[in-house]
């Protein structure tokens, strides 16, 4: 059985290949790659089915090498790892985890144990195992005073790379007057609106950004990829 870990950090590389050592003894080879880019060759050159993914990377981060394995052979077993638990990294991975696909969040703060645990039952046994402090977020997304829904996201991520309403309207295939009411229920939710604001007549817009940006409901991560999946859709209207 081969593992690829995917992982910037030589530090971090290494502290994961003692582990897959002593948790997996039915593996056969480690291989090792710098970056998301890199990881996806490696995955499809050598059939590839089990994978622990940084989350930050250069060049590509974990997500969108994720979604790239995946499209090609959806039951490969990844378990990312990260120092955050954002709710941006969360959205992503849901976006794109094929159904019945094993797959796990763990950080880069849990034990050496419960990190040998998890490489385990995702690897080898195929479950699903998510984080404790990962486990908290999510329910604290539960509420639907704070819980932002899919479309709310697709808009917050439309205004954070600068769209005005028309063109989100557009892009979302909504009406203008949907797309307005998502951008308030945004504002309510992400706490932009206060009597503050009010006051100094505050550019609501802006304040979204950066409560989102300040609470990782949005990484830079996620918005470089944003960028892409625009320029081709902008690329697609010409």
């Amino acid at each position: 059985m081969k593992v690829l870990v995917v992982e910037d950090d030589q530090f971090h590389g290494a502290y994961l290949q003692d582990a897959l050592v002593e948790a997996l003894p039915e593996m056969t080879e480690i291989i090792q790659s710098s970056d998301g880019e890199a990881g996806e060759d490696e995955a499809r050159r050598g059939a590839i089915e089990a994978i622990v993914m940084d989350l930050q990377m250069n060049r590509r981060n974990g997500i969108e090498a994720a979604r790239a394995i995946w499209s090609e052979r959806p039951q490969t077993r990844i378990l990312f790892w990260s120092n955050y638990a954002d709710e941006a990294y969360l959205r992503g991975i849901a976006q794109i985890v094929p159904e019945d696909s094993a797959y796990g969040y763990i950080l880069k703060t849990a034990s050496r144990e419960r990190l040998k645990l998890a490489l385990r039952a995702v690897l080898i046994e195929g479950q699903i195992m998510v984080d404790r402090e990962i486990q908290r977020l999510q329910k604290s997304q539960t509420s639907p005073r704070t819980r932002i829904e899919d479309s709310e996201f697709a808009v917050l991520i439309d205004l954070a790379l600068g769209l005005q309403d028309k063109l989100i309207a557009e892009r979302r295939s909504m009406s203008l007057r949907t797309v307005q009411n998502r951008l308030l229920s945004l504002y309510e939710k992400l706490g932009v609106v206060s009597e503050l604001d009010e006051d100094l007549a505050l550019n609501k817009r802006v304040r979204a950004l950066n409560r989102a940006l300040f609470t990782r409901t949005i990484n830079i991560e996620i918005l470089d990829a944003a960028q892409r999946d625009l320029d081709k859709w902008l690329a697609s209207r010409r």
